[in-house]
């Protein structure tokens, strides 16, 4: 009896490890697929994630008798203290027609701070067509204290929009953007200029 209750603790303990190695297993893989879906995302415009892309229209392409009015959104976590807005709330383009807008970030930290912006577009079903071709939310942006920057993002709705009836009541696009303080580059950034500070002492 002893033995058969020390084999089936036995047995018990390795059904627990098993189970707790599958789930960390699991949890490696989801987010280590977090890039790869984001990825998937900009490729097929799913998830309201626009596409990115480098080729734009040809002129022959444009349709002047189809304009969409895009519109700009800002937002920012409340750990960022960054003030972040669009330069216009507005434009309105042809099918085709290559968009630039412009969009203001100021740091009101009292030290440089990193940010990062991700971003989407409603309506959901729109966002295969909304095609960017440079945005600065490719890349982080760092800000020192007080410093104002002018964003750039540069884009186009794809011609194939028409030929979806399902995008037909379309006549509005929003891109929202969302910033979020990147602690981990601020931490790289300060531990590199506290190393520097040391060499420069022992030196």
């Amino acid at each position: 009896m002893t033995e058969s209750l020390a084999c089936r603790r036995r047995r018990n303990r390795c059904v627990f490890a098993a189970l707790a190695v599958a789930i960390i297993g699991m949890n490696g893989f989801a987010y280590a697929t977090v890039p790869a879906y984001r990825a998937f995302c900009q490729k097929f415009g799913f998830a309201g994630v626009p596409i990115v892309e480098v080729s734009v229209p040809q002129a022959k392409e444009i349709l002047s008798d189809r304009s969409i009015t895009i519109r700009f959104n800002s937002d920012i976590e409340p750990a960022l203290d960054w003030r972040f807005k669009p330069a216009q709330r507005k434009v309105a383009l042809q099918v085709g027609e290559m968009g630039l807008a412009f969009f203001q970030a100021s740091n009101r930290h009292d030290a440089t701070v990193t940010g990062t912006a991700t971003f989407n577009v409603t309506p959901l079903k729109a966002a295969p067509y909304f095609v960017k071709t440079e945005c600065f939310c490719f890349i982080e942006q760092t800000l020192a204290p007080g410093e104002t920057m002018q964003m750039p993002v540069t884009f186009f709705i794809d011609p194939a929009i028409v030929e979806d009836q399902n995008l037909d009541d379309v006549s509005e696009i929003t891109l929202s953007y969302t910033f979020f303080r990147d602690k981990e580059a601020d931490a790289d950034r300060e531990a590199v200029a506290l190393q520097q500070s040391i060499t420069s002492k022992l030196n």
